[in-house]
């Protein structure tokens, strides 16, 4: 019997769009289906992105086995993973098209029908025209509302569309039945009314809702459009001294490329011939083309400005930067928030709710509503399954997601999930790193001091340790060091045993003797030396940063490496002081440097000479205090830390560990956009609270008054064509107040 361990890395994780979802109830309807297939972990749908999020296991199922469960209760699932959401989108247009053709047919149709209704109700031919009309409103233009009822009905299921179906088909056919056989109630001397503009008119208002509904959801998925806008097709492939234009799927890693100017740059890859200037705006929020040269890295979907230059390919496909962000973005817009559960829990039992409601408004008229009390029973059962509106429910929380997200990545802001933007509009603290967070994170070797007694030869030697041993380091500081050595033509000994002591130094060993790069405190400690004065300190009132160099008992060498504080790191601090956020820089460096560093960004609160455990223990302190806790960080350094904050913030150009710690990445280490982190957060979250907030008042409303229940006190009662037109309108406002998040500030 495996393991619990083999067992989860066996579990599979896609994302597969879903077709025929027309309701929130839809959404749960899929949902729990998937959910009962033998070996899926977990199952998450998302109306708004019409999407199922799943872990499984290939070892208990296939993508087939759960596309056949799908597609037995009436949806459709695309698993074809290299064109599905193409697929899924060309079947959106198609379907749009379609819709916009039969929003016009009913709205033509309706109003001879409304028209004859309220004007010419007693002319003879009148029921019968109004009659033909209705049929083809119906059961042509809204054909699609009983089809899918039918579906679901076939499977003891029921969704909005069955509320429209069920509706609309009462009405219709009882006002069928009173214009064929009118004689049925004339001989008992009751009116036989008719409800032919009733049926039609919610069908016009509900298509058109729908219409609009369809087009607002297309816009709260822009920004991922835009992003996969960004992919291009085709490529120039330099064989043989010849280019030849192929498909970029068939571009292998270390083929050369020609990059025309005005091209899209179709992989990642460096540059080995030529230079250019490149657009990274639509990727980074960078407005300003960025100038890259001969041994610079460039990426897929980013725009060659003006010169031609060849391109050595790193990455293709799915592993592109590109492809990542892409990725990153449809997992955040697909995840849920924690305030859509309630919404989840309702719209599972909404349509069958909605029914008994509406059924025990009917009998009551029925029972109690004296004269014409058959009539208004039917009314009212019409109005209660025409103004429920599950739609609204469902994309409260997926639409203001979806926009969040997709602004944060169109401004370099990569959210993980609907959780990170609910954790984020807490937080009260934030934590920095120094070196590439409030500095620039190029930091630059500015001296290098041998010990006086050294020689030549031994220089030479010890300069061939310190870079071989730098060369196999990850902390931010030792790429200076090591470019430093390098222009100055060292050449890297044959070193062994490397070590790494996280947030302290490196040790290696040479000729069976043990050399320490590191802290001035660390390193006195572990070389055992009598006293750390030797060499030049760094300055007092910089940014510099003091590196001793030893072996046993003796200090070869001190280093000092300087980072320059960002030009917008006051700015940007100051910005989140204004928006209430508790500010702390949390470091390794010594005292000194961390003191000049935070003084000139506005920090006040300062801890230097922290281990990374140390900097993790800091934000555990916090966090004990009863405080939402934030960090920012780009190095390895700061792995441990990124964990165990509420919120972690990774900038896009430090490590890959940080970034896949994180719950936020800034795609272009851009620090200026750490505030508007929170202000997106703030932005969504309040969106979201304000759609829950119209959804529920809407239903709690909405429902009581289409029952009647205002009749006997004011005679206020709800007429069914108008009850259609609340309905449609109620998603309608929902999903355009999510798509204000794009222009608010």
């Amino acid at each position: 019997m495996p393991d619990k361990r083999s067992i989860l890395e066996n579990i599979i994780h896609k994302i597969y769009p879903v077709t025929g979802m027309s309701c929130a109830s839809c959404a749960m309807s899929v949902e729990s289906i998937a959910t009962t297939v033998p070996g899926v972990q977990q199952a998450s749908v998302n109306f708004a992105t019409q999407a199922l999020d799943i872990y499984f296991n290939p070892t208990q199922t296939d993508q087939n086995q759960i596309r056949q469960a799908i597609e037995n209760v009436g949806f459709g699932l695309l698993v074809d993973e290299d064109n599905a959401f193409d697929q899924q989108e060309q079947q959106q247009q198609k379907a749009l098209s379609l819709l916009k053709k039969q929003t016009l047919g009913a709205v033509l149709l309706s109003i001879p029908v409304v028209a004859i209704a309220m004007i010419w109700m007693d002319w003879k031919p009148a029921n019968w025209i109004m009659l033909f009309l209705t049929t083809i409103i119906l059961f042509v233009f809204g054909r699609r509302f009983f089809v899918n009822a039918w579906k679901q009905a076939i499977h003891g299921r029921a969704n909005m569309d069955s509320l429209v179906a069920i509706s609309t088909g009462v009405a219709y056919l009882f006002s069928f039945f009173n214009t064929v056989l009118p004689g049925f109630w004339l001989k008992n001397g009751i009116v036989p009314h008719v409800y032919f503009e009733a049926a039609a008119v919610v069908i016009m208002f509900i298509l058109i809702g729908k219409l609009l509904e369809e087009r607002a959801k297309s816009g709260t998925s822009a920004s991922i459009k835009k992003l996969m806008g960004l992919q291009e097709k085709t490529v120039w492939l330099i064989k043989n001294n010849t280019e030849i234009e192929t498909a970029v799927n068939l571009v292998s890693v270390g083929d050369l490329l020609r990059i025309k100017p005005g091209a899209r740059i179709p992989v990642d890859g460096e540059i080995v011939g030529g230079a250019s200037f490149i657009d990274e705006s639509l990727m980074t929020g960078e407005p300003m083309a960025v100038p890259r040269k001969t041994g610079d890295e460039v990426f897929a979907g980013t725009i060659n400005q003006k010169g031609s230059f060849v391109l050595r390919t790193l990455k293709t496909g799915n592993e592109t930067l590109l492809a990542k962000m892409i990725k990153a973005v449809q997992n955040a817009q697909g995840s849920k928030a924690k305030m859509q559960k309630l919404a989840d829990k309702i719209s599972a039992v909404f349509v069958p709710v909605i029914i008994l409601i509406a059924l025990l408004s009917a009998a009551a008229w029925w029972v109690f509503g004296g004269h014409q009390s058959f009539f208004q029973g039917l009314l009212s059962f019409i109005t209660v399954l025409v103004v429920a509106c599950p739609c609204a429910l469902g994309l409260a929380t997926p639409t203001a997601i979806i926009v969040g997200v997709g602004k944060g990545a169109e401004k370099g802001i990569l959210i993980r999930d609907a959780e990170t933007l609910e954790r984020a509009d807490l937080v009260d603290v934030i934590v920095l790193d120094k070196t590439g967070t409030i500095t620039e994170g190029k930091p630059k070797l500015t001296d290098l001091n041998w010990c006086n007694d050294l020689t030549d030869n031994n220089i030479n030697t010890f300069s061939g340790i310190l870079l071989a041993a730098e060369q196999q380091s990850e902390h931010p500081l030792a790429g200076a060091v090591t470019n430093f050595l390098v222009l100055k033509e060292a050449s890297a000994q044959t070193v062994s045993g490397f070590e790494s002591s996280t947030g302290s130094g490196i040790s290696v060993s040479f000729k069976n003797q043990k050399y320490w790069i590191g802290k001035p405190d660390w390193v006195v400690a572990m070389a055992g030396l009598s006293s750390a004065a030797n060499g030049k300190p760094a300055d007092q009132n910089s940014a510099e940063t003091l590196i001793y160099f030893a072996r046993n008992r003796e200090l070869l060498a001190t280093l000092t490496v300087a980072d320059e504080i960002r030009a917008d790191a006051a700015d940007t601090v100051s910005q989140l002081k204004k928006a209430g956020k508790e500010v702390w820089m949390l470091t390794g460096d010594a005292a000194a440097t961390a003191g000049y560093i935070a003084e000139k960004a506005g920090i006040k609160n300062v801890v230097s000479g922290l281990s990374p455990s140390g900097k993790a223990q800091k934000i555990k302190e916090l966090q004990h205090q009863g405080k939402v806790v934030a960090m920012a960080g780009d190095g390895v350094n700061d792995a441990e830390a990124l964990a165990t904050a509420d919120v972690s913030v990774a900038m896009g150009l430090g490590s890959d560990i940080a970034m896949e710690t994180a719950r936020v990445t800034l795609v272009s280490s851009n620090f200026a956009l750490l505030p508007e982190i929170f202000s997106l957060s703030k932005q969504t979250i309040r969106t979201i609270r304000q759609n829950l907030f119209w959804a529920f008042i809407y239903n709690l409303v909405m429902v009581p008054v289409a029952a009647g229940v205002l009749i006997p006190f004011w005679g206020i009662h709800l007429n069914p064509m108008f009850a259609g037109a609340a309905m449609a309108l109620s998603s309608v406002s929902v999903v355009t107040n999510s798509l204000l998040i794009r222009w608010r500030n």
